[in-house]
């Protein structure tokens, strides 16, 4: 399942969302969501204990001027990379 996220982390609960997440789901990050992929936050560890397959929409992270603020682990994608991941999962969340 792909999981989009686009409020901000201090504006939704992410725990009930993560409770949620298998190993094949994906989680995209976009809008002000973006802000909970900032490394070393309290929020970004909590979803690496959870998840690997952290993505954040590029434009969005720009935006906000975070595209060195967040960490390795995430990829960072395009709107192309956004519709590949929409193709690959037949069930999308959004958060």
């Amino acid at each position: 399942m792909l999981y989009t996220v686009s409020r901000s982390p201090y504006q939704s609960n992410l725990s009930y969302l993560l409770a949620l997440v298998t190993p094949k789901d994906d989680i995209l990050f976009l809008q002000d969501g973006v802000t909970a992929v900032i490394k070393d936050s309290e929020i970004f560890n909590n979803l690496l204990s959870q998840s690997k397959n952290l993505f954040a929409l590029k434009d969005d992270l720009s935006a906000r001027g975070l595209n060195e603020k967040i960490s390795e682990i995430v990829t960072v994608i395009d709107y192309a990379g956004f519709v590949d991941l929409t193709i690959k999962h037949h069930q999308h969340f959004a958060w």
